[in-house]
């Protein structure tokens, strides 16, 4: 779809001319794009199409982000060495004074300023950077823990609720709307094994044991920015930003840090565990999360590791079954090659489940010791 991107930017309050307007990114779900300002001296920005088919009440959503952000920035402002300009998004105003602007055809655009000398991955590389993931995914948790969950809009209901992705998938095979269900019945037949076992985050929460606290939900490594020598500077996608467990954080960083192979690998045979990357998260992760996380939220961590790619692929196989309603896909299987590249990763950490929920346990230990002795 083609946008005419000028007249759109010309409801922003921007500085300066837009001089070069370059699709950005690798996101499945808004539309992306860089504006390089005329003027050097100026700021550049991001403008994306916010798709308000995900992400359905739009003005709620983006008073969201517009009170986490209000936040963070808050909170960096009282750090000595932090740069709330560099560490947090900016929104830019549309010129009605709102934090988006809707156009004639019904579409919702917000803008960004644009963060220079910054990059980002796909996939973890090096110990130091899934290192510093921890440490973003950490601190974000941590400047937000006082923030009350319940002032945050939920911008897609149930979004980690396991028990209403299993039902979506269940109606899905039903109705069985493409005829693809006889191509799948070895996966569905690895779901049913494990529903039973993926719904303890749910039901610790359920029972008081677990609090909800605001988490990002959708912590792909790809939705941090790093500086230029690899050091954590901004989580940036806020669009899911919502009350939840920090299990489902945990893990979901995991699933594409621990993965030796991208998340929609063809040949499974390539996905393997890289057992130093988890353990340099997890060290930088309780550098700041282990000043508040209480033991049953520690505990449910390696739990969070096996159920975020099981629910993925949950995700990924429903909207399979569906016709491709959901993700964006590059050939018509890459739906259910995504959901078959997540059951085997999930099958690897099963196997080494042991080993990784010891690294979580040794490395919370001795970070929750250091904030003891600070204290």
């Amino acid at each position: 779809m083609s946008y005419n991107i000028s007249e759109i930017v010309s409801n922003f309050c921007i500085e300066g001319n837009v001089a070069a307007i370059i699709p950005y990114g690798s996101g499945h779900i808004n539309d992306t794009f860089h504006l390089k300002n005329a003027n050097p001296g100026l700021p550049g920005y991001l403008l994306q199409r916010i798709n308000h088919h995900v992400f359905e009440n739009v003005p709620a959503l983006m008073k969201n982000v517009q009170l986490v952000t209000d936040h963070l920035k808050e909170k960096l402002t009282g750090i000595p060495g932090s740069n709330p300009d560099k560490e947090v998004l900016t929104i830019v105003s549309a010129k009605d004074k709102q934090c988006f602007f809707c156009d004639e055809t019904g579409n919702y655009w917000r803008m960004y300023c644009f963060l220079k000398d910054t990059k980002s991955y796909d996939m973890v590389l090096t110990e130091q950077q899934a290192y510093e993931g921890g440490k973003a995914f950490g601190k974000f948790q941590l400047l937000l823990s006082d923030l009350d969950s319940g002032l945050l809009y939920e911008t897609i209901p149930g979004f980690h609720n396991i028990t209403m992705r299993l039902d979506r998938l269940n109606k899905a095979v039903l109705d069985d709307p493409k005829n693809r269900i006889k191509d799948v019945l070895t996966e569905l037949s690895f779901i049913i094994e494990r529903a039973d076992q993926m719904a303890t985050i749910m039901n610790l929460g359920k029972e008081g044991k677990l609090p909800l606290r605001i988490i990002h939900n959708d912590t792909k490594f790809n939705n941090i920015l790093l500086d230029m020598n690899d050091h954590e500077q901004c989580v940036i996608d806020l669009d899911t930003v919502m009350p939840g467990y920090v299990a489902y954080d945990f893990g979901d960083a995991i699933r594409t840090i621990i993965n030796t192979a991208p998340e929609d690998e063809q040949d499974v045979t390539k996905i393997e565990l890289n057992i130093p990357l988890f353990k340099a998260y997890a060290a930088g992760y309780f550098e700041y999360a282990g000043s508040f996380l209480s033991d049953t939220e520690v505990k449910s961590l390696s739990m969070g590791v096996l159920l975020i790619p099981y629910m993925q692929g949950v995700r990924f196989l429903t909207d399979y079954i569906e016709g491709d309603v959901y993700y964006k896909i590059h050939s018509p299987e890459h739906n259910l090659q995504r959901a078959r590249a997540q059951f085997e990763l999930l099958s690897k950490l099963e196997k080494n489940y042991d080993v990784f929920d010891q690294i979580i346990h040794n490395t919370a230990k001795k970070y929750i010791q250091i904030t003891t002795e600070i204290k």
